[in-house]
C-alpha cells in the first residue's frame, strides 16, 4: 500500500511540475500531454486542429513568438531536446485538457484527464489555504500598523505633559 502511494505521488509531482503559467493561466503543453497520453505530439495537434470548434481561446491557445521564446529558454534543457519545441506549442487550460480526452476518445486519455483535473483540484486547495493565511498576516499587520500609530499618540501625549525645556542660563557669581 505504501508503494503504491509512493507511486502516486511521484506521478502526480511528475504532472504538477508539467503545468506552466501562460498569459497568467495555468497550463499544459501539447508535448507534455502527448507523453502522457501517449501519442505523438503531431497526432495530438491533428486532433485538435480537426476540432478546433471545441477550443475556445479559453480552453487553448498557442503561443507567440515572444511567449514562446521565453518559454523555450526556461523550459528546454538541451539541444537534443527538439521534440516540440520547433513549433509553438497549443497551451491548454484546464477547461482545454478536458476537452482534449474528449477528442482523443481513448481509455488512456480518460484515465490521464482524470488525474490532471484531481491535481489541478488541488493545486487550487492549495492556493485558497495560502489565500487564507495571507489575508490573517495582512490583517495582523494592519493591526500592528494601527497599535504603532496609537503608540505614537501615546508618546506625544506624555511628551506635552513634561514641562518645558529651559535653556541653561548662565551660572552667576564668583568663579574660583
Amino acid at each position: 500500500m505504501a508503494s503504491l502511494t509512493r507511486s502516486i505521488t511521484a506521478a502526480d509531482e511528475v504532472i504538477m511540475n508539467k503545468i506552466f503559467v501562460v498569459k497568467g493561466q495555468k497550463v499544459m503543453i501539447d508535448r507534455d500531454l502527448a507523453l502522457l497520453y501517449e501519442v505523438e505530439t503531431k497526432r495530438l495537434k491533428e486532433a485538435v486542429r480537426r476540432n478546433m470548434a471545441r477550443f475556445p481561446k479559453d480552453f487553448m491557445f498557442e503561443m507567440n513568438k515572444k511567449e514562446f521564446e521565453n518559454w523555450r529558454t526556461q523550459n528546454a534543457s538541451s539541444k537534443e531536446d527538439k521534440q516540440g519545441l520547433r513549433y509553438a506549442p497549443f497551451c491548454f487550460t484546464e477547461q482545454g485538457v478536458t476537452m482534449l480526452s474528449c477528442v482523443l476518445n481513448s481509455e488512456r486519455a480518460i484515465n490521464v484527464n482524470i488525474k490532471i483535473i484531481r491535481i489541478f483540484t488541488k493545486m487550487k486547495a492549495m492556493l485558497l489555504t495560502h489565500k487564507d493565511i495571507l489575508i490573517q498576516m495582512q490583517k495582523v499587520e494592519k493591526k500592528l500598523t494601527a497599535h504603532d500609530e496609537d503608540i505614537k499618540l501615546i508618546f506625544q501625549a506624555l511628551k506635552q505633559l513634561l514641562p518645558p525645556s529651559r535653556e541653561p542660563r548662565q551660572r552667576i557669581g564668583f568663579k574660583p
